[in-house]
């Protein structure tokens, strides 16, 4: 079976799909350019997707599956790639989800991020987020920045992940990459015991909860280059959604220190290209400047919006914007611009009666 789920991890690096399902009752499917696609007639049997699952997963993670119903863990395909698993129960049945990561790192320019969010990344301390739905590439362009921070600083990297992704080696810094349950129980208490392993940069995989959004930001405020993600989408529901989490009494002290911590938030989309050819990302940038940091401590987040529209010459751009000029660009197409724009019927009356 392991010789089977090779040949098919080998037609996902070929094809260079993002994703491969393994489902009861379903043909294997891969996902390529966003398009769920059949690798074959024959649908897999409880049996197969058992037999898969043992063929990749130690004995540690399928105790895991039976004890708590699913399990995720990185997984190496030789040379060629690695995959973020997730082995997961459905209605009784094994099912698998395996998306690729790619070994090589994207560049800056090939990731389309403006060349300010290398100054950024060359902060002694604050916090920079990376936020977006799930399968928006937070994760690349994560690994992109550390990749960066790694080759032009000597610093000490420390990244938490949930699992471990792209293997980063050590250049000019050091990196230490720890896995939650194997590594360390908790992305707080990673962040907790970090602070006495002489740090310089902390990599969080994931802000899920307050006792981490505040390990970060003290991190962060404490002299460290704090980097996360966050599952929401926009610079001003994210900022919101950080005080949201504290209780009400917590509020107004969170707003000071995450207005003096916050570098930038990077709110990003996948997107299909209109030439079938891959996906691209559009992305909005938060880049904290004075003006900024004030009205995130005056309770005036809904004006950031304005500021990102002024802020070019700080890097700054709005998630639509980065939309219409990956449209005028023919990279998107029209219906998927209106479908990602946060503003749809502002993006339709700019463009009047034009169409792709």
């Amino acid at each position: 079976m392991l010789q089977e789920i090779n040949s098919l991890l080998d037609i996902i690096v070929e094809k260079n799909a993002s994703d491969l399902h393994l489902h009861v009752d379903k043909p294997p499917t891969m996902r390529v350019n966003n398009q769920l696609v059949e690798m074959g007639k024959k649908p897999l049997t409880p049996e197969d997707t058992v037999s898969y699952m043992k063929a990749i997963a130690s004995a540690e993670q399928q105790a895991e599956v039976e004890k708590v119903g699913g399990t995720d863990f990185g997984y190496a395909f030789g040379d060629k790639a690695r995959f973020r698993v997730s082995i997961y129960r459905q209605k009784g049945n094994i099912n698998l989800a395996m998306r690729l990561i790619p070994y090589q790192f994207l560049t800056f320019e090939e990731l389309g991020l403006d060349k300010q969010i290398k100054e950024l990344c060359r902060r002694p301390r604050g916090l920079i987020l990376v936020t977006g739905p799930t399968g928006s590439g937070k994760t690349t362009t994560l690994a992109t920045m550390i990749d960066y921070i790694n080759c032009e600083r000597d610093s000490h990297i420390i990244t938490v992940e949930d699992p471990i992704e792209y293997y980063h080696t050590h250049k000019k810094s050091i990196v230490s990459q720890r896995e939650l349950g194997s590594d360390v129980p908790s992305f707080p208490e990673a962040l907790r015991r970090g602070l006495r392993q002489d740090p310089d940069v902390f990599l969080v995989g994931e802000l899920r909860d307050l006792d981490t959004i505040s390990a970060a930001i003290t991190a962060a405020e404490t002299g460290h280059l704090v980097l996360g993600t966050l599952h929401t989408t926009g610079a001003v529901r994210t900022v919101d959604r950080i005080i949201d989490v504290f209780p009400v009494d917590q509020q107004e002290q969170i707003r000071i220190m995450l207005s003096v911590s916050i570098i930038a938030v990077i709110s990003q989309q996948l997107l299909a290209r209109a030439d079938g050819k891959g996906r691209v990302a559009a992305f909005e940038i938060m880049v904290a400047t004075p003006a900024i940091a004030n009205l995130i401590r005056e309770k005036k987040t809904y004006r950031i919006l304005s500021e990102l529209q002024t802020g070019t010459k700080y890097g700054m751009i709005t998630m639509d914007e980065s939309l219409m000029r990956l449209y005028s660009s023919g990279i998107i197409s029209y219906d998927i611009l209106l479908e990602s724009a946060y503003d749809p019927e502002q993006i339709h009356l700019q463009l009047g009666e034009k169409r792709k």
